[in-house]
């Protein structure tokens, strides 16, 4: 038992205390029937972000395992962001989810949910389960 118990516990202290972020933008991908839709317009977009802003890291985590379909929610980390850099990231954002929707060329390819008012915090995630860093 403490055999499973011990290494647990480390990888979650050190997943903890390797967050550098305290308030991450929350962007979730929802199945319909056949897999929720890919990430790559998103990630697309926030390398692009991170290039032209010149900002040296991007903490971006990633929760898998959120249903039966393989339904997934990023997290993108705000702290280090000016208000202006935040503000910019934020409609990037809200445009990027917006234009992946709308072109769908299936009703049965899944959602991307993206809520520019919602923060969630350090504490909210250090419950969450199958919590890593994003990495691609």
């Amino acid at each position: 038992m403490k055999k499973i118990i011990i290494p647990t516990a480390l990888f979650a202290f050190t997943l903890f205390y390797a967050q550098k972020n305290q308030n991450y933008l929350e962007i979730s991908y929802g199945s319909v029937c056949c897999g929720p839709a890919s990430d790559k317009p998103v990630m697309s977009f926030l390398k692009e972000f991170k290039n032209k802003s010149q900002i040296k890291s991007l903490e971006v985590l990633i929760q898998k395992g959120m249903g039966r379909e393989g339904e997934y929610t990023l997290y993108v980390g705000t702290d280090f962001l000016t208000k202006n850099q935040k503000k910019r990231l934020i409609r990037g954002l809200t445009a990027t989810v917006s234009n992946q929707n709308n072109s769908k060329k299936s009703q049965s390819v899944g959602n991307v949910t993206f809520d520019s008012t919602a923060v969630v915090t350090q504490s909210d995630l250090t419950d969450a389960k199958n919590l890593t860093i994003y990495k691609k």
